[in-house]
């Protein structure tokens, strides 16, 4: 990977911030996006603009052709079995709580059981809640290790022949751990439970089979992926997603509609009502050709070694704490951190300063923070474009506001 000739597809990254040179490094919360994406976007704007599936004009098959090509793009991007089993979403949280208010609204009875883990970001926690109180099942939480990783003993542990749900993020948003889906699908399907993933964290950074992890669902969203905000993927395997019913009703979903009853029409269409999000999906599609032509291999080493690096340089400063695994090979290309006696909003707020954008909060994962004993972190989040320069720039920021609030407080 030459990260210089990369860094010139994004044309975002070319600016200063309060006079300094972009260090950005919150790809975590949403990635920057190239010319290849924000072109076709362009192009479907101004040159085929147009509703898909219903007009057999030019440009409204164009429209289609664009749509339903992205959906293939994919498919192949996470190796499904067919474009049946692709359902575009507005994200990862909308693809989550459709399995939620769908398949196990459906399926669970009172004293079933859900499982889920304390590093679940919120959009994989509130909806299992919700249907916990609305069906009388039971919420059951897998703890974490010592350094934030799952134990496969303890997922043997919870998981049981009442468990119905297992529902798992693959890569942590505040950890950066990778955790072991396809062992833990196993061990739910021989309880005859589902494996439910988010991979929200896991599909901008690494290659997805989801026949090889043998999940039955997974979710993720295009704007973590160099792709447009608005639009996701729910992966959803055919046996499951033929049973199920639609969550939202109206346009291209229905095959008929009669005074007091109406059908739907066949998969996928069924579960994307409305005028879907085209610009959206063909916008993911030319991200996924991108990332496709860089590799994702290529992509999940660079970030390892951006990782590695950052561990050593951060541990560097005096007072940090970092959070998750030590190991680099353990984790993802993400530094979560505290800096003893400065609040993380205050590290954020001078970084930004010198133009350095870094993440400051919970990260959607309240659960898991209460588990730290921490009320908030602040995050180093790398993507393709960043540079082992980008984090040597971080590293001297955080000197600098350590010393700071040293001469203030």
């Amino acid at each position: 990977m030459n990260i210089k000739d990369i860094r010139q597809y994004f044309p975002i990254l070319d600016q200063e911030v309060n006079g300094k040179p972009l260090v950005y490094l919150d790809s975590a919360a949403t990635s920057q996006k190239p010319v290849q994406v924000i072109e076709a976007l362009d192009k479907y704007y101004r040159e085929y603009n147009s509703n898909v599936h219903r007009g057999v004009h030019t440009l409204g098959t164009k429209a289609t052709d664009g749509y339903e090509g992205a959906r293939e793009k994919v498919r192949k991007f996470i190796n499904a079995k067919s474009t049946e089993e692709i359902i575009f979403t507005r994200g990862a949280t909308t693809a989550l709580n459709t399995v939620a208010q769908s398949y196990a609204r459906a399926n669970l009875r009172e004293g079933d059981e859900i499982v889920i883990s304390y590093m679940e970001h919120h959009a994989n926690v509130i909806p299992w809640q919700q249907i916990a109180r609305a069906t009388g099942a039971i919420l059951k939480y897998v703890d974490l290790q010592e350094d934030g990783t799952i134990s496969l003993d303890d997922i043997r542990e919870i998981v049981t022949s009442n468990t119905k749900i297992v529902s798992i993020m693959q890569v942590s948003n505040v950890l950066g751990v990778m955790n072991p889906i396809k062992e833990i699908a196993q061990i739910a399907h021989e309880n005859g439970a589902i494996m439910v993933v988010d991979g929200a964290q896991s599909a901008p950074h690494m290659k997805i089979d989801v026949q090889d992890l043998d999940c039955d669902f997974l979710a993720f969203s295009a704007h973590k992926m160099c792709g447009p905000t608005g639009i996701g993927v729910l992966y959803g395997k055919k046996k499951w997603l033929e049973n199920m019913e639609p969550v939202e009703f109206g346009g291209e979903m229905i095959d008929f509609v009669g005074l007091q009853e109406s059908t739907w029409k066949e998969l996928p269409w069924k579960f994307e009502a409305g005028t879907p999000i085209i610009a959206g999906a063909i916008g993911l599609g030319a991200a996924i050709d991108f990332l496709q032509e860089i590799g994702l291999e290529n992509i999940e080493a660079h970030e390892h070694k951006l990782a590695a690096y950052a561990l050593q340089r951060m541990s560097e400063v005096e007072g940090m704490t970092i959070y998750g695994p030590k190991d680099p090979d353990k984790r993802a290309g993400l530094v979560t951190f505290n800096i003893s006696d400065v609040h993380p909003h205050d590290v954020a707020t001078v970084l930004d300063a010198d133009g350095i954008a870094v993440r400051a909060g919970h990260h959607c994962a309240q659960p898991l923070m209460k588990w730290l004993k921490v009320s908030a972190t602040a995050r180093a989040s790398f993507y393709l474009y960043n540079t082992e320069d980008d984090i040597d720039k971080l590293v001297a920021g955080l000197v600098k506001t350590k010393e700071y609030f040293s001469d203030v407080f």
